[in-house]
């Protein structure tokens, strides 16, 4: 298992190896172990699975309170995962990292607390797993917006499908400081 840094401290880019013969592949999705040999030491209590179709986009998500890390993965399709860093004072406070996650690439993107969570789905339809290091807590959930022009992200869609929910979150300036960067 391979963990490369990105330009946003913490947020990680997790490259699993993929054994695979003549009968398929075999991969290790999956190791407290392995990543804890690379200072990962996050205890995960919730997986969560959704499926969408092409041009969705989801989010940006985060949760305060306790906070969640999540560790993104694709079981199907394919997506362009995005973190947003939201810690107040952080130098890339409002910054972002985007990866492609695919079921044919098996790389899985992990967001630290402090970062606002979303993608899009580049294929067909998509099935998108993710690991949470706490429970889902509905008076905790938050969001932002995901086409904030201060923030800019590069979303490979140009009229995506969206909840109703996810319409109205407010910008990057106008959330609560929820995280303010340690140093």
């Amino acid at each position: 298992m391979q963990v490369r840094t990105t330009p946003l401290a913490g947020v990680l880019v997790i490259e699993p190896q993929v054994h695979r013969d003549e009968r398929g592949f075999f991969v290790e999705s999956y190791s407290a172990r392995e990543l804890a040999a690379h200072g990962i030491t996050t205890a995960f209590v919730q997986d969560n699975h959704s499926r969408s179709v092409r041009g969705t986009v989801r989010g940006l998500h985060y949760q305060v309170g306790v906070g969640q890390v999540k560790l993104v993965r694709v079981l199907s399709g394919a997506i362009f995962d995005v973190a947003v860093d939201i810690r107040w004072g952080s130098p890339t406070f409002g910054q972002w990292f985007g990866q492609e996650l695919s079921a044919d690439n098996f790389l899985q993107l992990y967001i630290p607390v402090g970062f606002a969570h979303g993608f899009c789905v580049l294929s067909d339809t998509a099935d998108v797993s993710y690991k949470c290091s706490s429970y889902y807590a509905p008076q905790d959930e938050r969001g932002m917006a995901w086409n904030d022009p201060t923030v800019g992200i590069d979303w490979p869609v140009r009229d995506p499908i969206l909840s109703s929910r996810d319409q109205h979150h407010p910008a990057l300036m106008e959330l609560g400081r929820d995280f303010i960067w340690g140093g």
